[in-house]
């Protein structure tokens, strides 16, 4: 019975992870290229299992998660959860600095939890510039019904993708960029994966899918908006209906109406909107380009269909227009501060929001980042925060560290941008485990920024044009700054964010923008407990991929149809296991 009662044992331990207090949720995931012709061009485009954009992940909060992947691409894969936390495992960001590349024809398993997490939010492929040919998805995460939500549950939940869109693709922009040139006005804007309504035919080639939602009048919706987009904001609006802000990255917002609201690259929005209005035609839903000349960039618009169950015909006229400030960037930025944290309202966990004092506490360090034009260093264009044009590690950053191999990266990223020439480095930032980190995020460029931080959800507290000084900080919200994991920074312009360094592990603190991330204006924040026992940082999962310097480690995979395994499909056959022993007993 000894060997039973072992086999027992180990099944018991395994399933820990599958039982019904702490629930999995499945997906597999076949990523591979289609033609598709979302702006009446045809074009190859990355779907996941046959499908663009590729399935929303709905999950609910601390539930785990078992992403298993098969790479029908030919190049390298990882997918990125864009705003999920990845508490503890680093390993499961789906980035160039945290992981090895999904190798073609190969399956990986993305296993993590979805911990003290709700909200709104997309995943994407962040290798090789392939989101800019899709591969993008929404990712729900719904609260526990034992936690209060600050509104009526609606009638519905709809998530939408908006985002820039060029006909030609990633290969040929990503071709573009390593020739030193720029890629030029986007050819349109989709929504939902698919191109605009015809509204008007001089702009609006005949043949176009666009997407349609279908609502029932007088019933209020959950709008999920995500910029999944390569460079451009967005202004989003809908035809004689207001959007009421009530969520965005995991953070319940104070309600207030917007009659549309500008949503940068990268970042998430939820919307209540009442079917309020009389059906009388379809209603025009619409994304257009911000923040550049929007006279030339007519074009570089998404429109799509509200249609009421009752609507007396289709959407006719002209567009509703969107902010009458091209000239004038303070509306937007003003629009950007209104939006506060609902310091009130539950998130993930019973206790309020705001019973986390952020502004109360001490700062332990402060980094300046300041983004410039691209420059060229050794003869090539790239781009750069505080004049380091950031070069991804062969070797993932944590797993240098799990086997010790050196001279993977430098801990010596700035406080303050460099005086002298830019330079190419694998600089990262040494974060202190539970610090408190201010960091300012400076643009001097002419275009529109925005900036990501993986592993967190960062305080943002100020932002406004001119130079950041130490005055600034006068400025800052310091009760109710909204707490989200992307912030946009204007042309000529500052934001700052206060982060929390309780999550040990390697995170990506990066651009959005496509293009100025794939030449270089990211880097990382190395968080380490000194005190080394798994509790607050888990080790490398059982199927880590191996890389650069640790590639010989690297065991081949049997290529095979059919998807991995998971481990709890791995407990049923233990179960079987330990049946046939007390038979055998």
């Amino acid at each position: 019975m000894d060997v039973f009662k072992i086999l027992l044992l180990m099944f018991f331990v395994n399933s820990r992870f599958c039982s019904a207090a702490d629930p999995y949720a499945f997906y597999n995931f076949e990523v591979s290229y289609i033609t598709a012709s979302p702006l009446g061009v045809p074009q190859q485009v990355i779907a996941i299992n046959g499908k663009f954009p590729g399935p929303t992940i709905n999950v609910t909060t601390n539930e785990n998660l078992v992403v298993n992947v098969r790479n029908k691409l030919d190049e390298g894969l990882l997918l990125h959860w864009s705003g999920i936390q990845q508490r503890r495992v680093s390993w499961q960001d789906g980035l160039a600095g945290t992981n090895c590349p999904i190798p073609p024809k190969w399956n990986w398993t993305y296993e993590f939890q979805v911990k003290d997490q709700i909200g709104s939010f997309f995943y994407f492929p962040s290798l090789h510039f392939q989101r800019a040919s899709g591969g993008f998805g929404s990712f729900v995460v719904n609260p526990r019904s034992v936690i209060p939500v600050p509104f009526s549950t609606p009638d519905g939940d709809i998530t939408i993708t908006i985002g820039d869109w060029y006909t030609r693709n990633h290969t040929a922009l990503r071709k573009a960029l390593d020739d030193g040139k720029d890629l030029g006005m986007p050819d349109g804007v989709l929504i939902n994966g698919k191109g605009p309504y015809q509204y008007n035919k001089t702009l609006v080639p005949d043949g176009i899918d666009f997407e349609t939602i279908t609502v029932h009048p007088g019933r209020t919706y959950r709008l999920r908006v995500s910029n999944v987009g390569i460079s451009t904001s967005l202004n989003f609006r809908i035809q004689g209906h207001n959007l009421v802000l009530a969520e965005s990255e995991g953070s319940y917002t104070v309600q207030q109406n917007y009659t549309s609201l500008d949503i940068h690259v990268g970042q998430s929005y939820s919307f209540l909107v009442t079917m309020d209005q009389n059906a009388s035609s379809d209603y025009y839903i619409v994304a257009s380009a911000r923040i550049v000349n929007e006279t030339i960039w007519r074009r570089v618009t998404g429109v799509g269909i509200l249609h009421y169950t009752n609507s007396k015909g289709k959407a006719t006229g002209h567009l509703p227009p969107g902010p009458q400030d091209e000239f004038d960037k303070t509306f937007s930025m003003n629009q950007a501060r209104s939006i506060r944290w609902n310091v009130s309202a539950s998130g993930a966990r019973p206790n309020p929001q705001g019973s986390f004092k952020y502004g109360s506490i001490n700062v332990t360090e402060v980094y300046v980042l300041r983004n410039m034009p691209p420059v060229k260093i050794n003869g090539k264009r790239r781009t750069t925060l505080s004049g380091i044009s950031f070069v991804n590690p062969s070797t993932p950053i944590r797993l240098a560290d799990k086997h010790k191999v050196k001279g993977v990266y430098k801990l010596d990223f700035p406080k303050r941008p460099l005086t002298g020439p830019p330079r190419r480095e694998t600089s990262i930032i040494n974060g202190t485990y539970r610090g408190f980190m201010e960091v300012i995020l400076q643009n001097n460029d002419t275009k529109m920024q925005s900036y990501h931080m993986s592993g967190y959800a960062f305080f943002a507290v100020g932002m406004d044009y001119g130079e950041w000084t130490e005055n600034s900080r006068g400025t800052y919200n310091k009760w109710d700054g909204i707490a989200r994991s992307t912030i946009q920074v204007y042309p000529g312009a500052w934001s700052a964010i206060l982060i929390s360094l309780d999550n040990p592990g390697a995170w990506n603190l990066r651009t959005e923008n496509l293009d100025s991330w794939y030449l270089g204006q990211e880097t990382y924040v190395r968080v380490v407990n000194p005190d080394e026992n798994n509790k607050t940082e888990f080790g490398a999962p059982a199927n880590v991929l191996y890389c650069g310097a640790l590639s010989k480690l690297q065991k081949p995979q049997k290529i095979s149809s059919s998807a991995a395994r998971s481990i709890c499909f791995t407990n049923v056959s233990m179960v079987v296991m330990a049946l046939v022993m007390i038979l055998l007993l």
